[in-house]
């Protein structure tokens, strides 16, 4: 849910400034779908403004941390994502209680498929 708050957020406070500036060029009052859109978008901006603020004192809080640890391993990180070819050919990785983090291949299903046993001595009917 997290995850849509800030795009919707984001959506918000773009379109209400476009479509009063649409309402004004066209000289025309706005429809009832555009007054009950910028009706929805207002109610919206108004809900997310607390989870707007939470959210960027978090990113005041954490920013300059993340940007020495992106610095430090950015280079590091660019160079195993170049040798890694299938990202989905790895289970998730695991915290060890050491702090080591192992992240395993998934296991490939070598196993040749069984065929029939009918099917490779042919059936005859009677």
């Amino acid at each position: 849910m997290k995850h849509l708050i800030l795009p919707a957020a984001l959506i918000a406070l773009m379109s209400a400034p476009l479509s009063a500036q649409e309402a004004e060029e066209e000289g025309s009052g706005p429809s009832l779908m555009e007054r009950g859109a910028e009706l929805f978008w207002e109610g919206l901006r108004q809900e997310m403004a607390p989870a707007l603020e939470d959210l960027q004192g978090m990113m005041e809080e954490i920013g300059p941390s993340m940007g020495a640890f992106l610095a430090e391993m950015g280079p590091a990180l660019a160079d195993i994502a170049k040798e890694v070819e299938d990202w989905s050919a790895y289970e998730l990785p695991e915290i060890l209680p050491n702090g080591d983090i192992i992240i395993r291949k998934k296991p490939k299903d070598n196993a040749p498929a069984k065929e029939d046993k009918d099917s490779e001595e042919g059936v005859t009917e009677i």
